[in-house]
Protein backbone atom coordinates (compact mmCIF):
# COMPACT_ATOMS: atom_id res chain seq x y z
CA UNK A 1 0.00 0.00 0.00
CA UNK A 2 0.91 3.30 -0.96
CA UNK A 3 1.41 6.60 1.11
CA UNK A 4 2.70 9.84 -0.40
CA UNK A 5 2.16 12.98 1.87
CA UNK A 6 3.25 16.33 0.77
CA UNK A 7 6.48 17.53 2.67
CA UNK A 8 7.98 20.68 3.99
CA UNK A 9 9.72 23.09 1.88
CA UNK A 10 12.93 23.87 4.05
CA UNK A 11 13.43 27.85 4.53
CA UNK A 12 12.08 27.79 7.99
CA UNK A 13 11.61 25.63 11.69
CA UNK A 14 8.90 23.08 11.31
CA UNK A 15 5.71 24.73 12.65
CA UNK A 16 2.56 23.61 14.71
CA UNK A 17 0.61 23.38 11.16
CA UNK A 18 3.31 20.77 10.28
CA UNK A 19 3.73 18.98 13.28
CA UNK A 20 -0.63 18.81 13.39
CA UNK A 21 -0.63 16.86 9.68
CA UNK A 22 2.76 15.03 10.12
CA UNK A 23 1.66 13.53 13.47
CA UNK A 24 -1.80 12.76 11.94
CA UNK A 25 -0.34 10.71 9.35
CA UNK A 26 2.05 9.28 10.96
CA UNK A 27 -1.23 7.28 13.00
CA UNK A 28 -2.26 6.68 9.63
CA UNK A 29 0.78 4.59 8.29
CA UNK A 30 1.18 2.89 11.81
CA UNK A 31 -2.58 1.95 12.01
CA UNK A 32 -2.22 0.57 8.25
CA UNK A 33 0.94 -1.08 9.25
CA UNK A 34 -1.11 -2.81 12.39
CA UNK A 35 -4.19 -3.99 10.16
CA UNK A 36 -1.38 -5.61 8.55
CA UNK A 37 -0.86 -3.86 5.36
CA UNK A 38 3.02 -3.49 3.84
CA UNK A 39 3.02 0.13 3.79
CA UNK A 40 5.29 2.47 1.14
CA UNK A 41 5.50 5.94 2.46
CA UNK A 42 7.07 8.54 0.79
CA UNK A 43 7.20 12.19 1.91
CA UNK A 44 9.06 14.89 -0.22
CA UNK A 45 11.07 17.12 0.46
CA UNK A 46 10.32 20.96 -1.87
CA UNK A 47 14.70 21.70 -2.26
CA UNK A 48 13.93 24.35 -5.05
CA UNK A 49 11.06 26.69 -5.35
CA UNK A 50 10.31 30.22 -5.24
CA UNK A 51 9.83 30.41 -2.06
CA UNK A 52 13.46 28.63 -0.62
CA UNK A 53 15.51 30.75 -3.84
CA UNK A 54 13.66 34.07 -2.08
CA UNK A 55 14.52 33.23 1.21
CA UNK A 56 18.09 32.30 0.44
CA UNK A 57 18.76 35.45 -1.40
CA UNK A 58 17.16 37.18 1.79
CA UNK A 59 20.19 35.53 4.00
CA UNK A 60 22.76 35.61 1.73
CA UNK A 61 22.84 31.36 2.14
CA UNK A 62 23.24 28.92 -0.74
CA UNK A 63 19.62 27.49 -1.38
CA UNK A 64 21.42 23.85 -1.12
CA UNK A 65 23.29 24.62 2.42
CA UNK A 66 19.50 26.31 3.66
CA UNK A 67 17.40 23.22 2.71
CA UNK A 68 20.17 21.33 4.33
CA UNK A 69 20.31 23.05 7.75
CA UNK A 70 16.15 23.10 8.22
CA UNK A 71 15.79 18.83 6.89
CA UNK A 72 17.97 19.21 9.84
CA UNK A 73 16.35 20.85 12.44
CA UNK A 74 13.02 19.77 11.14
CA UNK A 75 14.13 15.89 11.44
CA UNK A 76 14.57 16.36 14.95
CA UNK A 77 11.58 17.92 15.86
CA UNK A 78 9.65 15.20 13.82
CA UNK A 79 11.51 12.76 16.03
CA UNK A 80 10.49 14.27 20.00
CA UNK A 81 7.21 13.91 18.40
CA UNK A 82 8.19 10.42 17.76
CA UNK A 83 6.93 10.66 13.86
CA UNK A 84 8.84 8.17 12.49
CA UNK A 85 10.85 8.73 9.02
CA UNK A 86 8.89 7.69 5.83
CA UNK A 87 10.63 5.12 3.26
CA UNK A 88 11.11 7.72 1.27
CA UNK A 89 12.05 11.52 2.04
CA UNK A 90 13.16 12.36 -2.05
CA UNK A 91 14.59 15.95 -2.82
CA UNK A 92 13.03 17.87 -5.82
CA UNK A 93 16.65 18.42 -7.17
CA UNK A 94 17.18 14.48 -7.09
CA UNK A 95 14.37 14.19 -9.75
CA UNK A 96 15.12 17.27 -11.95
CA UNK A 97 15.38 14.41 -14.93
CA UNK A 98 12.68 12.78 -14.72
CA UNK A 99 10.18 15.99 -14.02
CA UNK A 100 11.95 16.77 -17.54
CA UNK A 101 10.58 13.80 -19.47
CA UNK A 102 7.08 14.23 -17.87
CA UNK A 103 6.78 17.77 -18.92
CA UNK A 104 8.21 16.39 -22.52
CA UNK A 105 5.15 13.62 -22.58
CA UNK A 106 2.47 16.51 -21.23
CA UNK A 107 4.28 18.52 -24.34
CA UNK A 108 3.41 15.19 -26.72
CA UNK A 109 -0.15 14.75 -25.32
CA UNK A 110 -1.28 18.17 -26.13
CA UNK A 111 -1.54 19.33 -22.44
CA UNK A 112 1.66 21.70 -22.29
CA UNK A 113 3.02 24.96 -24.49
CA UNK A 114 5.95 26.76 -24.35
CA UNK A 115 6.70 30.25 -24.56
CA UNK A 116 10.38 31.93 -24.09
CA UNK A 117 11.56 28.90 -22.23
CA UNK A 118 8.41 28.47 -19.79
CA UNK A 119 6.73 25.30 -20.36
CA UNK A 120 2.80 25.88 -19.09
CA UNK A 121 0.54 22.99 -18.70
CA UNK A 122 -2.99 23.95 -20.06
CA UNK A 123 -6.02 23.59 -18.20
CA UNK A 124 -8.06 24.45 -21.58
CA UNK A 125 -7.14 20.17 -22.32
CA UNK A 126 -8.62 19.01 -19.08
CA UNK A 127 -12.01 19.39 -19.12
CA UNK A 128 -11.91 18.01 -15.06
CA UNK A 129 -9.93 20.39 -13.87
CA UNK A 130 -11.54 21.37 -10.68
CA UNK A 131 -13.08 18.18 -10.08
CA UNK A 132 -10.86 18.17 -6.79
CA UNK A 133 -11.50 21.31 -5.44
CA UNK A 134 -15.00 22.00 -6.53
CA UNK A 135 -14.11 25.19 -6.41
CA UNK A 136 -15.36 27.71 -9.54
CA UNK A 137 -13.25 29.72 -11.68
CA UNK A 138 -13.20 33.30 -10.03
CA UNK A 139 -12.01 31.04 -6.57
CA UNK A 140 -9.49 29.78 -8.56
CA UNK A 141 -8.12 32.50 -9.72
CA UNK A 142 -8.37 34.20 -6.17
CA UNK A 143 -6.72 31.31 -4.71
CA UNK A 144 -4.24 31.10 -7.53
CA UNK A 145 -2.95 34.47 -6.81
CA UNK A 146 -2.42 34.10 -3.33
CA UNK A 147 -0.58 30.98 -3.76
CA UNK A 148 1.88 31.65 -6.01
CA UNK A 149 0.39 30.55 -9.26
CA UNK A 150 0.66 34.37 -10.63
CA UNK A 151 -2.75 34.10 -12.96
CA UNK A 152 -1.35 37.55 -14.01
CA UNK A 153 1.99 36.26 -16.03
CA UNK A 154 1.18 37.46 -19.76
CA UNK A 155 2.68 34.36 -21.44
CA UNK A 156 0.24 32.55 -20.96
CA UNK A 157 -3.07 31.26 -22.38
CA UNK A 158 -5.19 31.23 -19.59
CA UNK A 159 -4.73 32.64 -16.44
CA UNK A 160 -5.11 29.61 -14.41
CA UNK A 161 -2.39 27.59 -16.90
CA UNK A 162 0.49 26.48 -14.45
CA UNK A 163 3.84 26.30 -14.96
CA UNK A 164 5.67 22.89 -15.75
CA UNK A 165 9.38 24.37 -16.24
CA UNK A 166 10.41 28.13 -15.27
CA UNK A 167 12.77 29.31 -17.64
CA UNK A 168 16.38 30.44 -15.62
CA UNK A 169 16.92 34.12 -14.05
CA UNK A 170 19.78 35.52 -13.38
CA UNK A 171 20.65 34.29 -9.54
CA UNK A 172 18.59 30.72 -9.70
CA UNK A 173 19.85 27.62 -9.74
CA UNK A 174 19.52 25.53 -13.34
CA UNK A 175 19.28 22.45 -15.32
CA UNK A 176 19.79 21.76 -18.57
CA UNK A 177 16.16 21.02 -20.72
CA UNK A 178 14.76 21.01 -24.40
CA UNK A 179 13.59 24.55 -23.38
CA UNK A 180 16.77 25.87 -22.43
CA UNK A 181 18.21 26.34 -18.64
CA UNK A 182 15.32 26.66 -16.04
CA UNK A 183 13.77 24.43 -13.38
CA UNK A 184 11.23 22.60 -12.43
CA UNK A 185 7.82 23.57 -11.87
CA UNK A 186 6.24 23.05 -7.89
CA UNK A 187 3.19 20.98 -9.03
CA UNK A 188 5.46 18.70 -11.39
CA UNK A 189 7.85 17.80 -8.54
CA UNK A 190 5.51 16.39 -6.63
CA UNK A 191 3.53 14.08 -8.97
CA UNK A 192 6.52 12.95 -10.37
CA UNK A 193 8.45 11.75 -7.10
CA UNK A 194 5.16 10.21 -6.64
CA UNK A 195 4.40 8.02 -9.35
CA UNK A 196 8.05 7.53 -10.03
CA UNK A 197 8.48 6.02 -6.39
CA UNK A 198 5.42 4.89 -5.53
CA UNK A 199 3.57 4.06 -9.39
CA UNK A 200 0.18 5.00 -9.98
CA UNK A 201 -2.61 5.23 -8.88
CA UNK A 202 -1.08 6.01 -5.33
CA UNK A 203 -3.57 4.42 -2.89
CA UNK A 204 -3.30 7.88 -0.08
CA UNK A 205 -2.35 10.86 -1.51
CA UNK A 206 -2.04 13.96 0.92
CA UNK A 207 -0.99 17.01 2.75
CA UNK A 208 -2.69 20.27 4.55
CA UNK A 209 -5.86 21.56 3.20
CA UNK A 210 -4.26 24.15 1.81
CA UNK A 211 -2.51 22.15 -0.90
CA UNK A 212 -5.48 21.14 -2.30
CA UNK A 213 -5.68 23.98 -4.68
CA UNK A 214 -3.34 24.36 -7.02
CA UNK A 215 -1.22 22.35 -6.21
CA UNK A 216 -2.93 18.32 -5.73
CA UNK A 217 -5.21 19.96 -8.58
CA UNK A 218 -2.85 20.65 -10.57
CA UNK A 219 -0.91 17.30 -9.70
CA UNK A 220 -3.88 15.40 -10.65
CA UNK A 221 -4.48 16.88 -14.13
CA UNK A 222 -0.76 16.24 -14.90
CA UNK A 223 -0.60 12.75 -13.78
CA UNK A 224 -3.59 11.59 -15.36
CA UNK A 225 -2.76 13.92 -18.51
CA UNK A 226 -0.83 10.89 -20.02
CA UNK A 227 -1.03 7.42 -20.77
CA UNK A 228 -0.81 5.49 -17.93
CA UNK A 229 -3.37 3.58 -14.77
CA UNK A 230 -6.38 5.50 -13.75
CA UNK A 231 -6.85 6.99 -11.03
CA UNK A 232 -3.41 9.07 -10.33
CA UNK A 233 -4.96 8.91 -6.57
CA UNK A 234 -7.64 6.38 -4.90
CA UNK A 235 -7.58 8.09 -1.50
CA UNK A 236 -7.11 11.90 -1.22
CA UNK A 237 -6.82 12.82 2.38
CA UNK A 238 -6.21 16.35 3.62
CA UNK A 239 -5.63 17.91 7.64
CA UNK A 240 -7.53 20.99 9.00
CA UNK A 241 -5.81 24.63 9.12
CA UNK A 242 -4.12 25.30 12.26
CA UNK A 243 -5.04 29.28 13.18
CA UNK A 244 -3.17 31.61 15.40
CA UNK A 245 -4.10 34.87 17.08
CA UNK A 246 -7.79 34.38 14.55
CA UNK A 247 -5.45 33.76 11.73
CA UNK A 248 -4.26 30.79 9.69
CA UNK A 249 -0.61 29.56 10.55
CA UNK A 250 1.67 30.38 7.94
CA UNK A 251 5.11 31.53 7.20
CA UNK A 252 4.03 34.55 5.29
CA UNK A 253 1.95 36.18 8.04
CA UNK A 254 4.89 35.15 10.94
CA UNK A 255 1.96 34.10 12.75
CA UNK A 256 3.78 30.60 14.03
CA UNK A 257 4.61 28.38 16.73
CA UNK A 258 7.75 26.36 16.13
CA UNK A 259 7.69 22.90 17.35
CA UNK A 260 11.31 23.47 18.93
CA UNK A 261 10.24 26.09 21.04
CA UNK A 262 6.86 24.25 22.30
CA UNK A 263 8.69 21.17 23.16
CA UNK A 264 11.25 23.24 25.12
CA UNK A 265 8.12 24.12 27.57
CA UNK A 266 6.02 20.86 27.55
CA UNK A 267 6.86 17.59 26.67
CA UNK A 268 6.91 16.12 23.27
CA UNK A 269 4.65 13.86 23.90
CA UNK A 270 2.03 15.79 25.60
CA UNK A 271 1.95 18.31 22.22
CA UNK A 272 1.55 15.20 20.65
CA UNK A 273 -1.29 13.96 22.45
CA UNK A 274 -2.60 17.54 22.38
CA UNK A 275 -2.85 17.33 18.53
CA UNK A 276 -4.25 13.77 18.24
CA UNK A 277 -7.10 15.27 20.85
CA UNK A 278 -8.17 17.09 17.20
CA UNK A 279 -9.98 15.08 14.32
CA UNK A 280 -7.19 14.92 11.67
CA UNK A 281 -9.92 17.04 9.37
CA UNK A 282 -10.53 19.70 11.85
CA UNK A 283 -9.66 23.47 11.53
CA UNK A 284 -8.27 25.03 14.89
CA UNK A 285 -7.13 27.40 17.01
CA UNK A 286 -3.67 27.22 18.32
CA UNK A 287 -3.51 28.29 22.54
CA UNK A 288 -0.28 26.78 24.03
CA UNK A 289 -2.14 27.80 28.01
CA UNK A 290 -4.12 25.07 26.63
CA UNK A 291 -0.99 22.52 26.99
CA UNK A 292 -0.41 23.43 30.50
CA UNK A 293 -4.50 21.79 31.20
CA UNK A 294 -5.40 18.70 32.09
CA UNK A 295 -7.25 17.13 29.26
CA UNK A 296 -10.47 16.39 29.27
CA UNK A 297 -11.88 13.07 30.47
CA UNK A 298 -15.41 11.91 30.35
CA UNK A 299 -16.85 9.63 33.25
CA UNK A 300 -16.39 6.10 34.25
CA UNK A 301 -18.25 3.88 31.74
CA UNK A 302 -17.79 0.55 30.23
CA UNK A 303 -14.00 0.47 27.92
CA UNK A 304 -14.28 -1.79 25.09
CA UNK A 305 -11.31 -2.83 22.98
CA UNK A 306 -13.53 -3.32 19.92
CA UNK A 307 -14.59 0.70 20.60
CA UNK A 308 -10.90 1.72 20.31
CA UNK A 309 -10.43 0.53 16.83
CA UNK A 310 -13.94 1.22 15.77
CA UNK A 311 -12.80 4.76 16.63
CA UNK A 312 -9.99 4.42 14.21
CA UNK A 313 -12.17 2.70 11.52
CA UNK A 314 -14.71 5.48 11.49
CA UNK A 315 -12.11 8.17 9.32
CA UNK A 316 -9.46 8.39 12.01
CA UNK A 317 -11.37 9.71 15.19
CA UNK A 318 -8.14 10.01 17.42
CA UNK A 319 -10.10 12.01 19.71
CA UNK A 320 -12.74 9.28 20.60
CA UNK A 321 -10.35 6.55 20.23
CA UNK A 322 -8.77 9.07 23.32
CA UNK A 323 -11.69 9.21 25.29
CA UNK A 324 -12.02 5.10 24.92
CA UNK A 325 -8.64 5.07 26.41
CA UNK A 326 -9.27 8.01 29.10
CA UNK A 327 -12.38 5.78 30.74
CA UNK A 328 -10.42 2.49 30.40
CA UNK A 329 -7.71 4.30 32.24
CA UNK A 330 -10.09 4.92 34.86
CA UNK A 331 -11.92 1.67 35.03
CA UNK A 332 -8.86 0.38 37.44
CA UNK A 333 -8.76 -2.82 36.37
CA UNK A 334 -6.03 -4.97 34.04
CA UNK A 335 -8.62 -4.89 31.48
CA UNK A 336 -8.50 -1.65 31.31
CA UNK A 337 -4.89 -1.14 31.80
CA UNK A 338 -4.15 -3.74 29.59
CA UNK A 339 -6.44 -1.40 26.84
CA UNK A 340 -4.63 2.05 28.04
CA UNK A 341 -1.20 0.45 26.82
CA UNK A 342 -1.99 -1.27 24.11
CA UNK A 343 -3.69 1.97 22.71
CA UNK A 344 -1.03 4.30 23.74
CA UNK A 345 1.33 2.34 22.14
CA UNK A 346 -0.27 2.38 18.46
CA UNK A 347 -0.67 6.46 18.79
CA UNK A 348 2.67 6.49 19.57
CA UNK A 349 2.24 7.83 22.90
CA UNK A 350 3.88 5.10 25.26
CA UNK A 351 6.83 6.63 27.49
Amino acid sequence: MSVYVCGITPYDSAHLGHAFTYVHFDVLVRYLRHLGAEVVHAQNITDVDDDILRVSRERGVDFQELARREVASYERAMRALRVAPPNHSPRATEFVPHMVEEVEALLDAGHAYERTGTVYFSVATDPGYGRLSGVGRDEMLKLAAERGGHPEDPHKGDALDFVLWQAWQPGEPWWESPWGRGRPGWHIECSTMSRRLLGQPVDVHGGGSDLIFPHHESELAQAEGVPGPRPFVRHWVHTGTVYMAGEKMSKSLGNLAFVDDVIQRHHPLRLREFILRRHYRQDWGFDEGELAEPFSQPGRGPDDRDDFYRALDEDLDTPEALRVLDRAALAGDSKGKALWEEGRALLGLDP
